[in-house]
């Protein structure tokens, strides 16, 4: 039996009642705080991940942080927060730790983290990336976009996912847009895209302008608040939302029925797993960088995988093939916490009319 641990925290307050019923019955702020107050701990024990080569059971390590305290506080102290429920997992035995939300984007995504604990790190997104793009296909195909002719946005474009999501997607597209607040960085991405694979691309930090032209969106921003709003989407635009907290707002549901947006990296889990928390998502199913480091447990492969801001191609092709191998596949569309059926595609792709290739 193999094991692992991976790191979570409250994206807001009310998170937090997800596991403590009772606090639902506090104030937001001061529940907020207060938890904060609490050392990192074990919310729940994940058993049942099964593949035809290996099991695998672990556990979830939550940090007390909001992404507000984690943005807001000084770095040195969320970096100890995270540090000290590695060493928690480390107590539990686990062999590798996978890091999620908000503790993989602090500091130097996962490498100060990794270097202060006696086990290796991950942060996920190397197959966060593998599912991300493999999702952005299907649905692009499914809405009648040819990705080849379509315009192809990516939000975040500096960051570690979006970088390499960037890298992957020059290859097979041509009309491809990058947005970030870093023009510089923007700019040597672009350089880096031109040397290898000889497409133009654009680049803007203009993120309104961006997403009005585009088809199709990938958005894998660190933004607290959300960045996407109804009016900013072209009629039968795709938008992959990697991030999280979300980045598209969830007035788009509400407002826009001629887009589709769904939840990037979200996968079916091998065997009869339990995580024993809810976390929103339909039994079986989990992040991709969730399910990249039990990926890892089930191959025996304890090291730092995905670690920093520059991924690998090479990783993310070998993840999704380790990821295939023993069973994990990509769940059906999901759309601000529920699935997606083919008959609401068919609906959104008629209300799109012309806005649809």
């Amino acid at each position: 039996m193999q094991n692992f641990a991976f790191m979570i925290h409250p994206m807001h307050a009310e998170d937090v009642t997800r596991k403590f019923k009772f606090a639902g019955f506090i104030p937001e702020r001061f529940l907020e705080r207060a938890f904060s107050m609490f050392p990192a701990m074990k919310v729940a024990h994940i058993t049942g991940v099964s593949s035809s080569f290996e099991s695998a059971e672990g556990w979830f390590i939550a940090c007390p942080l909001t992404t507000r305290l984690m943005t807001g506080l000084p770095q040195a102290y969320v970096l100890k927060k995270i540090i000290q429920g590695g060493r928690v997992a480390e107590k539990l035995g686990a062999k590798i730790l996978g890091l999620g939300a908000f503790t993989k984007v602090v500091g130097d995504a996962g490498i100060t983290v990794s270097r202060n604990l006696n086990i290796p790190v991950t942060t996920g997104n190397s197959y966060t990336v593998a599912t991300a793009v493999e999702a952005v296909r299907e649905a692009a195909r499914v809405m009648g976009h040819d990705l080849k002719k379509s315009s192809v946005v990516i939000l975040g474009a500096t960051g570690s996912i979006g970088r390499v999501c960037a890298l992957i997607l020059a290859r097979e597209v041509r009309n491809l847009t990058l947005a970030a607040r870093n023009e510089k960085k923007l700019e040597e991405l672009a350089a880096k895209i031109l040397y290898d694979t000889g497409l133009a691309v654009r680049v803007t930090s203009d993120v309104r302008s961006a997403v009005s032209s585009g088809d199709v969106v990938i958005t894998v921003t660190s933004a607290v608040d959300t960045v996407i709003e109804p009016e900013d989407l072209k009629s039968g635009a795709v938008v992959c939302d990697v991030a999280r907290p979300r980045d598209v707002s969830k007035s788009v549901a509400e407002k826009r029925d001629d887009v589709l947006v769904i939840e990037g990296g979200v996968v079916e889990i091998p065997g009869e797993v339990d995580f024993n928390l809810d976390f929103g998502f339909p039994a079986g199913t989990a992040y991709a960088c969730m399910a990249e480091v039990m990926v890892l447990a089930l191959e025996k492969r304890y090291e730092s995988y995905s670690l920093g801001r520059e991924l690998d191609i090479k990783q993310v092709e070998e993840i999704a093939t380790l990821a295939k191998k023993h069973g994990f596949k990509l769940a059906g569309f999901r759309s601000f916490g529920r699935a997606v059926t083919d008959q609401e595609i068919l609906e959104i792709k008629k209300r799109a009319g012309n806005g649809s290739q």
